[in-house]
């Protein structure tokens, strides 16, 4: 049976950076995004074809989900291409981590005196790094946001106030909490997706061929899902962090 590491493996170094299993997938990851976004733009036309038409819906879906969020066009339009990038960069990994020969195709490595198969691609997600980097940007990324739209002072000033000791306290609280985003934000993901690989590589182990199937049209959709749950997220967060702005438009 293959070794399961909750780490991700490293393959290579490049100086000083560890190249993981995982940084390889999510760089492929983001390199097929980049490859459709311009054959997508290369291809743009009047009268839109298939695949357009498919990506105009998702757009347009998007952002009138975003609207009863904001209440404005003009703020959905505004913060739809990071939403939209979290969304299909987490799908994408997620999908790509259930790909035939993931996790089981690799190099042999010596460990402790053991040649150990170390696969050559891991499902990003899996690795905790991946994650907590995520909720890092989504959570400054929000205040960030915040500021940019209402303020500094404002926007911080619904953590910090001398108004009376229980808003101070519930300020505190509530500051206290961005931080703890973090972790719930990373370890659900994580948690997930680490999972579901666990799940696939055991159950193709003990029960090869047609059996592992519906675990896997499982998985799919729950990489649908987490990519969806944590986007959505990010979306109520970045609303709430706005929200000041949004009565001005």
């Amino acid at each position: 049976m293959p070794e399961i590491s909750i780490r991700a493996e490293e393959l290579f170094h490049l100086g000083p950076l560890a190249v993981t299993n995982a940084l390889l997938l999510s760089t492929i990851a983001v390199l097929l995004l980049a490859a459709i976004g311009f054959a997508l733009r290369r291809s743009l036309a009047p009268v839109p074809g298939r695949l357009q038409s498919i990506v105009e819906l998702f757009i347009e879906q998007g952002l009138g989900l975003m609207d009863t969020l904001f209440g404005s066009r003009h703020l959905s339009v505004r913060y739809f291409p990071l939403i939209a990038t979290v969304f299909l960069f987490i799908l994408i990994s997620n999908w790509l981590g259930l790909l035939p020969g993931i996790g089981s195709i690799g190099l042999y490595q010596e460990h402790d005196g053991h040649r150990v198969l170390v696969p050559l691609f891991r499902a990003p997600a899996a690795d905790l790094n991946f994650t907590l980097a995520l909720a890092v940007i989504s959570v400054f990324a929000t205040n960030i946001l915040g500021v940019t739209a209402i303020g500094f002072f404002r926007h911080f000033g619904k953590f910090f106030t001398l108004q009376s000791p229980i808003l101070t306290f519930a300020g505190i609280l509530e500051f206290i909490s961005e931080f703890v985003k973090i972790i719930s934000f990373s370890f659900r993901l994580f948690g997930n997706v680490f999972a579901g690989e666990v799940l696939l590589t055991i159950v193709g182990f003990l029960v090869p061929y047609f059996i592992p199937l519906p675990f896997l049209f499982l998985e799919i959709f729950v990489g649908f899902v987490q990519a969806l749950i944590f986007s959505m997220l990010t979306l109520v967060f970045i609303a709430s962090a706005v929200r000041e702005d949004a009565a001005h438009h």
